[in-house]
């Protein structure tokens, strides 16, 4: 018995979409209720109001960070859902960035989506990325004493190894 998979014609509507006014967009995945796509650093907010304004991806789930140590890089991953547009209700679209891990510095996107808020914060005190823009970077998380390197990065040592 073979298990059909679900052609991603909704991903390859709003790649498609995207594409037409952000020709540098690259698809990094699409299925059926996701689609991943890479932008440069100098495009994120561009891309971001255009899927909120045009698209309706009006809210922010999650914003995280990845160390390509190896690559000397940061990406940055937005997922952006929405509630407004009729049969996307469960369709997540990753936004990512990437930039160089010993300048990690980004615009923030607080302004674009309210509830990227905590996120960012959480991903600058893990990985050390600043976000331009954002209103506070006081640590939450960790101690406010803390003074090692950020702990999410691939170079963290671990007390007690």
């Amino acid at each position: 018995m073979s298990q059909q998979v679900a052609e991603p014609k909704r991903a390859k509507e709003i790649f498609a979409s995207i594409q037409a006014v952000f020709p540098d967009a690259k698809l990094e995945y699409a299925k059926e209720r996701r689609l991943k796509i890479s932008v440069s650093p100098s495009s994120i907010r561009d891309v971001s109001k255009f899927v909120r304004d045009k698209l309706g991806f009006d809210h922010i789930s999650m914003v995280s960070g990845v160390d390509w140590i190896a690559k000397n890089q940061f990406e940055i991953v937005y997922f952006v859902e929405t509630s407004l547009k009729p049969g996307f209700e469960d369709f997540v679209l990753a936004i990512s960035e990437r930039i160089p891990r010993d300048n990690p510095s980004a615009p923030s996107l607080i302004d674009i989506w309210p509830g990227a808020d905590y996120h960012e914060r959480e991903t600058h005190e893990m990985f050390g990325i600043n976000f331009e823009g954002h209103p506070t970077t006081k640590y939450f998380l960790l101690p406010e004493d803390w003074n090692d390197i950020p702990p999410l990065r691939k170079d963290f040592i671990s007390p007690g190894r």
